[in-house]
C-alpha cells in the first residue's frame, strides 16, 4: 500500500519540530505552549471577515425565502456543526428546521467516532437528498483538510440540487473551494500535536459557525440594541434574562416586565413593543407579524 502524499502536504498535518516537546515540560508550561499557538486563531479568522461577511449575506437572503441552513462534516468539524444548530431554536427561537446539521456517520456520529463515514463520498451525494436539500437552501461544509470526500459529495450534489454551498476549512487551497459560493479559508497551520485538528483549527471553525448563525440571525432582526430579544424562554435563567431585556429595552421596572411578560406569554418581542408603542398584545403581535420580526422598524 502506497502512502497518501496529499496529505503529509497538508498544513494541518504538518509536524512542527522546533516546537517544544510537550510531554517535556510542566504542565503550566505545557499549557502555556498551547495557548500562545490559540492566540493566533482570532487573528487569522479575522482576516477572512469579507469572506465570512458575503456568507451571511448569502444565508439570510435564503433564509428569507424560507430557506434552511445545513451545516455539513464529520468528526469534530461535523460536531461543531450540531452544537451551533442545536443552540439556535433555544438562544433566538428559531424552527428547528430552519438550521440544520448532518454529520457523517450518521447520529451516533456526536458522540463516538465512525470509522471510515468521512471517506464516503457517495454517502455525502445521497445525504443531501434525503434531507430535501433543493435551491431554497444553503449548504455550508465543514472540513479542517478542505478535502473531506463524505463533505466534498455534499457540497458537489447540493450545488447540483441548485442549492447555495459555503465552505469552511483550514489549509491553503481547499478542493472543497471548488463547489462553494463562498470558500472561506482559515490557514491555522500545523497543531500542536501533529494532525489534532480539534485544537486550532477547530477553534477557528467554532469561531467562524459563530459568526455565520449569529450574524445571519441579527440580520433577521432577532436582536434589538444587541439585546437576546427572540430568546425561548424555557427555564429560570433564561425567564430571568427575559425580565431584564425588557426592562433595559422599554426603561421599566422589574414588576412592570413581568407583568408585560405574563401577558404576552414570555415574548419578549411584544412585550417590549406593548410598553413602547402603549398597545395590547394582538396589535403587537400583528406589528410585528406585518414587519417581519424587525422591532428596530417599528420603534
Amino acid at each position: 500500500m502506497e502512502p497518501d502524499k496529499s496529505i503529509e502536504r497538508l498544513d494541518t498535518e504538518m509536524w512542527d519540530s522546533s516546537a517544544p516537546w510537550l510531554e517535556s515540560l510542566s504542565t503550566e508550561q505545557m499549557l502555556k505552549v498551547m495557548n500562545q499557538a490559540d492566540q493566533q486563531v482570532p487573528i487569522i479568522v479575522g482576516e477572512q471577515i469579507p469572506e465570512i461577511a458575503r456568507a451571511i449575506d448569502l444565508i439570510v437572503e435564503q433564509l428569507r425565502r424560507n430557506g434552511r441552513l445545513f451545516y455539513v462534516g464529520a468528526g469534530t468539524s461535523g460536531r461543531l456543526g450540531i452544537v451551533d444548530a442545536a443552540e439556535c431554536p433555544p438562544t433566538f427561537n428559531t424552527d428547528p428546521s430552519m438550521i440544520q446539521a448532518i454529520i457523517a456517520g450518521g447520529e451516533n456520529a456526536w458522540k463516538e467516532a465512525v470509522e471510515g463515514a468521512e471517506d464516503d463520498f457517495g454517502a455525502g451525494e445521497d445525504v443531501v437528498v434525503r434531507y430535501g436539500i433543493n435551491g431554497n437552501d444553503v449548504v455550508v461544509g465543514l472540513s479542517a483538510s478542505g478535502r473531506t470526500p463524505f463533505v466534498l459529495g455534499a457540497l458537489q450534489n447540493s450545488q447540483r440540487l441548485q442549492a447555495y454551498t459555503i465552505s469552511v476549512s483550514c489549509n491553503p487551497g481547499p478542493e472543497l473551494a471548488r463547489y462553494s459560493h463562498v470558500a472561506i479559508v482559515v490557514p491555522t497551520g500545523s497543531e500542536a500535536i501533529m494532525g489534532s485538528t480539534r485544537l486550532k483549527a477547530g477553534t477557528a471553525t467554532k469561531l467562524v459557525v459563530n459568526m455565520l448563525s449569529t450574524g445571519a440571525m441579527i440580520r433577521l432582526g432577532k436582536t434589538y440594541h444587541n439585546l437576546m430579544v427572540d430568546v425561548k424562554a424555557t427555564n429560570v435563567k433564561l425567564k430571568e434574562r427575559a425580565h431584564r431585556m425588557v426592562m433595559l429595552a422599554a426603561n421599566v421596572d422589574y414588576q412592570r416586565a413581568a407583568r408585560l411578560l405574563e401577558e404576552s406569554d414570555y415574548e419578549v418581542k411584544t412585550a417590549i413593543l406593548m410598553e413602547i408603542l402603549k398597545i395590547d398584545t394582538v396589535q403587537a403581535r400583528e406589528l410585528l407579524l406585518e414587519h417581519g420580526g424587525m422591532l428596530d422598524k417599528l420603534i
